[in-house]
């Protein structure tokens, strides 16, 4: 349905949804708290049956859930979990960003290099804070770009909000946002040169490295994180050497 033709109480729940799924991702609603429906409907000033249809929908993206004779609680995921989502990010990122560096038109590109000019002036732009943010995502962007609609709704859909608290996380660290902005400008280099392997292996490298870095905010020391970024890894992502470019580190469809 277009926006324009939305019911009130659909703009409504839309609107709780983003309030509340923004408000589990920057920890104001804590990993694990209950869930008050009258304390949110209070808070976001709402209806119930607007809050119910969010509530929901967070629970099909899994911010929420609901347990028999428990209620409903903010989603609590351990270090495997993050673990295991960020593996799965990585290879269906990897192979949304080779798509696009195949398929994205040079204009589509150029757009790519002018939002990380806008991340550079307003690093917190970066950060996918909120789903009413002015300033598009990068790693949005480039999934949008692989014109591929399976990836699109994993990454853009299903998986999006749950990477995005972990995405919130790690930039919180002192000097990630730059960090990142630095990787992604690499990331489109390649993109520019249409090398679509380089860019994969890029992407994969950058993905690794916010995996590290959510393991060092939780007091862990990512030995394995360490050992999977070796010294070509790190040269990659430091710009100074490309990848190989032979036996692809993205399989095909």
């Amino acid at each position: 349905m277009p926006a324009s033709e939305k019911s009130p109480s659909e703009t409504l729940a839309n609107r709780a949804y983003n309030a509340i799924s923004d408000a589990i991702v920057r920890g104001e609603l804590a990993a694990g708290a209950r869930i008050s429906e009258a304390a949110l409907t209070r808070r976001f000033q709402i209806g119930r049956g607007p809050l119910r249809e969010a509530l929901r929908r967070l629970e099909g993206r899994r911010l929420v859930v609901t347990k028999p004779n428990a209620g409903a609680r903010v989603v609590s995921l351990s270090t495997r979990d993050m673990n295991e989502l960020f593996e799965i990010r990585e290879v269906l990122e990897m192979r949304a960003c080779q798509l696009a560096t195949e398929r994205m038109l040079d204009c589509d590109i150029d757009a790519l290099e002018a939002l990380l000019d806008i991340h550079d002036r307003d690093p917190q732009s970066a950060r996918a804070i909120s789903h009413a943010g002015g300033t598009p995502d990068f790693h949005s962007a480039v999934v949008l770009g692989s014109k591929s609609k399976q990836l699109i709704d994993l990454l853009c859909g299903q998986l999006w909000d749950l990477l995005r608290i972990y995405r919130f996380k790690s930039s919180g660290e002192v000097g990630r946002i730059a960090a990142a902005i630095r990787e992604h400008r690499e990331i489109v280099r390649a993109m520019r040169e249409r090398n679509a392997e380089h860019a994969a292996f890029l992407m994969g490298c950058h993905i690794r490295e916010e995996r590290c870095h959510l393991l060092r905010l939780q007091g862990v020391t990512p030995l394995a994180c360490e050992l999977q970024l070796d010294n070509q890894t790190a040269a990659a992502l430091r710009g100074r050497k490309k990848a190989p470019r032979t036996g692809s580190t993205v399989g095909g469809d």
